[in-house]
């Protein structure tokens, strides 16, 4: 660890992750466990697009949210799996600054990416059940570009502030991450200037993302949970109503819930010791990003049958392929 006297002129530029000091007798196991969930992110998410996109039924405004999803879910863990490999693997935890900055914004602008598409899902789901007479007019091309254009501006003006606020700051006393990557918190936690402009950033994030998808989540499901209920005439349908949108608001709220405690704990002093808080800084990224293709692919009638109609087709294509051959020599 390097320290420095608290002066003006001087700043790190460069940094190292503490990443679950605790468990440094059995990082190789926590590598292997981290390991895996990265492999059953890339193949869950990579099998669910190759599927939306092969099979034609399924190029609809709600596939291709849930699409983009997977998409953002794979890019984010990206980010921040492969580094934190490295680190409990070789103790290969350095980094610069200006390394630092750029993965603190991909990581909170892919997430602030989930949160709205999460909304969008919701919003889709609410036009299909609720007026389905108008879905077609609603959730058209021009609608799914609209959202698009919205999701992007929203996430990179409100991220790249929070990393410029961040850019700006001096870090003369340690320069050591208590994370195992560049979360917020975690890196301005080391300045030795002022960091209310940092907080109130923050502040400004969760009221931006958690304080508006949130309700418009909830609202959604609220209604789509009481016109199936009220449409299902038999008890088994609605027992499976109920319990895909409670499925899908759990994970939901996890992802927030969690989000929220780990991006405001240093500004708002919530007392969470260092490693549950690293902990819970790395599952509110992994969890969804692994339980999200289960949750809209494995359990999704339509994907399930996209799914079998590419191996029966992929079984017809070797079946022909292994017959002609005997066709030509008779």
């Amino acid at each position: 660890m390097l320290e420095a006297p608290i002066t003006r002129n001087f700043s790190h530029t460069s940094f190292q992750f503490r990443c679950f000091p605790e468990l440094r007798e059995h990082r190789w196991i926590l590598a292997l466990l981290f390991f895996l969930c990265f492999l059953s992110v890339l193949l869950g998410n990579s099998v669910l697009v190759y599927i939306i996109r092969r099979v034609e039924n399924l190029h609809s405004p709600m596939y291709f949210l849930i699409c983009m999803l997977c998409i953002v879910d794979t890019l984010v863990v990206t980010t921040i799996l492969p580094n934190m490999l490295l680190t409990l693997l070789f103790n290969w935890n350095h980094i610069s600054l200006a390394g630092c900055l750029i993965q603190m914004f991909f990581t909170h602008f892919l997430s602030s990416l989930e949160s709205t598409l999460l909304m969008a899902m919701a919003l889709d789901r609410y036009v299909a059940i609720c007026r389905p007479l108008h879905y077609m007019d609603i959730m058209n091309s021009s609608m799914c570009l609209r959202l698009l254009l919205f999701t992007l501006l929203r996430s990179v003006s409100i991220m790249s502030t929070l990393v410029v606020l961040a850019s700006s700051l001096w870090f003369c006393h340690s320069n050591t991450i208590q994370h195992c990557y560049c979360d917020h918190m975690a890196l301005v936690k080391l300045a030795c200037v002022s960091t209310e402009k940092n907080h109130a950033a923050g502040l400004a994030v969760i009221i931006c993302f958690v304080g508006v998808d949130i309700p418009i989540i909830f609202f959604s499901y609220m209604k789509i949970l009481n016109v199936v209920l009220r449409a299902a005439a038999v008890s088994e349908e609605r027992l499976k109503a109920f319990h895909t949108c409670t499925t899908h608001l759990i994970v939901m709220m996890c992802f927030y819930l969690v989000g929220t405690i780990t991006f405001l704990s240093g500004g708002l002093n919530i007392p969470i010791a260092t490693g549950i808080n690293t902990l819970m800084g790395v599952m509110y990224i992994l969890i969804p990003a692994t339980v999200n293709p289960i949750i809209y692919g494995v359990r999704t009638k339509e994907i399930r049958c996209g799914l079998q109609r590419l191996f029966k087709l992929r079984a017809r294509n070797v079946w022909s392929l292994k017959v002609s051959p005997g066709k030509g020599q008779t």
